[in-house]
């Protein structure tokens, strides 16, 4: 059996996870903001064992890309074979468009 993927974020979802502390901080909540960003991390962790949980983008229909829904949230990854790389944490009824 393969041994644990490493995992690794892009700036953009390091910023994405910023915006949703502050989101909550802003309305005077900042321990549901905790409580959110905690919930995501422990997501992402178990994709280092199980990459393969995410479904495929459907706006994208790549192999490569997938995201695990995690209401209200979408976890965006790139998938390859020795890593993982968290790309975007957005509102689940966010669509996503190409940059």
């Amino acid at each position: 059996m393969p041994g644990p993927l490493n995992i690794s974020f892009a700036n953009s979802a390091v910023s994405d996870l910023e915006d949703i502390l502050e989101f909550y901080k802003e309305q005077k909540i900042p321990h549901v903001g905790e409580k959110l960003v905690g919930e995501i991390l422990k997501n992402i962790d178990l994709l280092s064992m199980q990459p393969d949980m995410g479904r495929i983008v459907p706006e994208f229909d790549l192999k490569y890309l997938r995201e695990l829904i995690r209401p209200p949230f979408r976890i965006v990854y790139l998938r390859n074979l020795n890593r993982i790389r968290i790309v975007r944490i957005w509102r689940s009824e966010r669509m996503l468009m190409m940059p």
